[in-house]
């Protein structure tokens, strides 16, 4: 396993490095069996640690934690007890994808675009209905089954997915829904 372990505008000492990579290895060896690498980003907020970490595992899946704490440990290890959490709600259902699935998930390049927002306060027309690109990156769209993807989503913390569903060959979105179910997008062919 690849661990990527950085600060953001703060030094990180051999000893919280090797910390890390004692506490997460033992919650993904207990819950993940083989998880290929994780990125855990420490930064301050104002007068507080904060720690990020993103997990990828051999499923697919991508985990992610995130903690606030006055001290830099305190962070890490509210971060990764949120970690173990997760992999543990998803055990059973990561067991079960897992048996099924023979390869790793199969990605496909496709390009992200950030556009401009418009103040729309006033009441005049915009003078063209072409968008202002603000930013352009590399994206990848993962090619999972329905279940999968929901999985995904809740694992990721994020509101949308978007997905090659591996039996129907097309794209598919799964998003949350306001009344906290989940909604799922498959178009007709």
């Amino acid at each position: 396993m690849r661990y990527q372990i950085v600060g953001k505008q703060i030094d990180i000492g051999e000893a919280l490095q090797t910390h890390v990579k004692t506490q997460l290895g033992e919650v993904l060896t207990k819950y993940a069996g083989r998880p290929t690498d994780a990125l855990v980003v420490f930064s301050r907020s104002a007068h507080e640690y904060v720690c990020e970490a993103t997990v990828h595992l051999s499923t697919g899946l991508t985990a992610q934690a995130k903690a606030h704490a006055t001290e830099i440990y305190a962070a890490f290890e509210a971060c990764c007890e949120k970690m173990d959490k997760q992999l543990r709600r998803y055990k059973r259902r990561l067991k079960n994808h897992h048996r099924d699935r023979t390869e790793p998930v199969e990605l496909f390049g496709a390009s992200s675009y950030i556009l401009a927002s418009e103040d729309m306060s006033e009441e005049s027309e915009p003078e063209s209905l072409q968008p202002i690109i603000v930013a352009e990156t590399e994206t990848q769209i993962p090619s999972l089954s329905v279940g999968e993807a929901v999985m995904q989503m809740e694992l990721a913390g994020a509101p949308v997915l978007i997905f090659k569903n591996e039996r129907k060959n097309g794209l598919n979105v799964v998003y949350r829904r306001e009344d906290g179910n989940i909604g799922w997008i498959d178009p007709s062919q």
